[in-house]
């Protein structure tokens, strides 16, 4: 099968379309024909060499954390999927779906929107667990909180707009200047050009989704009291004093900084199918590429100022 590789750390040139053995699902795995994946800010700190503690330096390494697609295989031991069945997922902690196949384990699965093509349903599904976890889980946000979103026109913000509007916020998102229409269109009672708007100028907040990973000191000031801050990303440029800042937290003062490590199960996958099948999220897709140009998706999402997701088809 085709799939997404680099064999070393650098610019996004490295990524090359190479060929990799179609997996053979265990018994108690599904295989998954891949027909849309997206591009997730790990996956460019991944390809930069920025996470190499964590992956290693074997290789080639394999991308993407996310698919949209149709069961082909089923295990011997699964019950509750079939052939034919569109599903969407989440690989966790791994990397592997810009491929034209993924072997997974069904809580790994849920059925995917009805109502969305691969290419749209894409968009939402990793913002989507992530601002539920951030904000219900995490955060435990409540109707009426002032919530601020920072990143608010990108792949998770976009998507933590409208699921904080959907949970009853007072919704405040940063983002760039050419963007604020588009965060206002999300749902956003207000939107703010990151690069004018003084931080102090903002007034308090009950909840703070962070997803740049920079200056999360100064923001942490905004919290009024009981106020709750989520994490997304570290300042992958200065990995030490980001976690150094994030530890402090929970010495000094209010306002622990909330990290988390994504792993979704199913439920919470069900629970975002329901929310686009219902119309609460809407996609939120900026541009689709073929796999052989995943390089170019990785150069526009460095560039920044996206709006949403860039999409990887597959199939």
């Amino acid at each position: 099968m085709r799939a997404a590789l680099f064999d070393r750390f650098g610019p996004p040139e490295v990524l090359y379309v190479g060929k990799r053995p179609t997996p053979t699902p265990a018994p108690e795995e599904v295989l998954v024909r891949v027909h849309a994946a997206s591009v997730n800010g790990g996956e460019l700190l991944d390809r930069a060499g920025r996470t190499r503690l964590v992956t290693g330096r074997t290789f080639p390494k394999t991308s993407g954390i996310d698919f949209a697609g149709e069961v082909t295989e089923v295990g011997s031991s699964v019950t509750g999927v079939r052939e034919g069945d569109r599903v969407w997922g989440l690989l966790g902690r791994k990397t592997g779906s810009m491929a034209e196949h993924v072997a997974v384990r069904p809580r790994q699965i849920a059925p995917a929107p009805q109502n969305l093509t691969p290419v749209q349903a894409i968009s939402l599904l990793a913002g989507g667990a992530t601002a539920v976890t951030a904000l219900r889980d995490k955060a435990a946000i409540k109707p009426g909180e002032r919530l601020l979103v920072r990143g608010g026109s990108g792949g998770v913000g976009s998507v933590v707009v409208q699921i904080g509007k959907l949970f009853g916020a007072h919704v405040v998102a940063l983002a760039g200047a050419k963007n604020l229409d588009f965060v206002r269109g999300l749902g956003a009672d207000e939107a703010l050009d990151y690069r004018t708007t003084r931080l102090s100028e903002l007034g308090r907040f009950d909840v703070i989704v962070d997803t740049a990973g920079t200056q999360q000191s100064r923001l942490r000031r905004l919290l009024a009291p009981g106020g709750r801050m989520v994490a997304i990303t570290l300042d992958f440029n200065r990995p030490l004093a980001g976690l150094a800042s994030i530890l402090a937290s929970t010495i000094h003062g209010s306002g622990r900084i909330r990290v988390f490590s994504g792993n979704p199960d199913t439920e919470l996958l069900a629970q975002i199918t329901r929310y686009a099948e219902h119309g609460d999220i809407v996609p939120v897709v900026d541009t689709v590429h073929p796999l052989d140009r995943l390089a170019d998706a990785h150069r526009a999402l460095e560039a920044g100022g996206v709006r949403g997701k860039h999409v990887i088809q597959i199939r």
